[in-house]
């Protein structure tokens, strides 16, 4: 079986990435991370480079043909950016995967009758598959869009009525 990208069926009581509801007013870290997961899951030009990125780079010569599928490439992408924005430990990182409602959601957990839990040594074991450079050159793809998101912004400034903007 080869590693899952994200998951293709949804389960009963599992809610879409995209509709996921973030607190905006919240001033905590988690949600503004969350968002920024989430806008890339939705915006199909940057989600899929940076899945190439990590079917390519993560465990390239393991035959994936063979054996369990391992976790899916979403959730390592979440519990490795969740782990180096918060700058925590996998003791932290198993809280929030296994008790965090939203961080819960976003690695594609149902709402009710969920009764999957991460032990240590899995999110160790995936998450450091995320190797610096791998990171790096998913970053170089963030900030390229970034950059490209607000070209667009730039662009799209118009005033009221076909004024031009002062």
């Amino acid at each position: 079986m080869t590693r899952q990208v994200m998951k293709t069926q949804m389960e009963i009581g599992e809610s879409s990435i995209a509709s996921i509801k973030l607190d905006s007013k919240s001033r905590d870290d988690i949600p503004k991370i969350l968002r920024g997961l989430q806008y890339i899951y939705t915006t199909k030009s940057i989600r899929e480079p940076i899945f190439h990125l990590l079917e390519e780079k993560i465990s390239p010569h393991v035959n994936k043909e063979n054996g369990r599928p391992g976790m899916s490439l979403w959730k390592i992408l979440v519990m490795g950016v969740l782990r180096l924005d918060l700058n925590c430990d996998y003791d932290r990182l198993q809280e929030l995967v296994n008790q965090h409602r939203t961080v819960r959601q976003m690695l594609g957990h149902p709402d009710f009758f969920d009764t999957e839990s991460y032990n240590m040594q899995t999110i160790k074991d995936n998450v450091r598959l995320l190797t610096p450079e791998l990171l790096s050159d998913i970053n170089e793809l963030i900030v390229k869009a970034g950059h490209e998101l607000l070209g667009k912004k730039k662009k799209t400034n118009r005033c009221v009525g076909g004024a031009t903007p002062l």
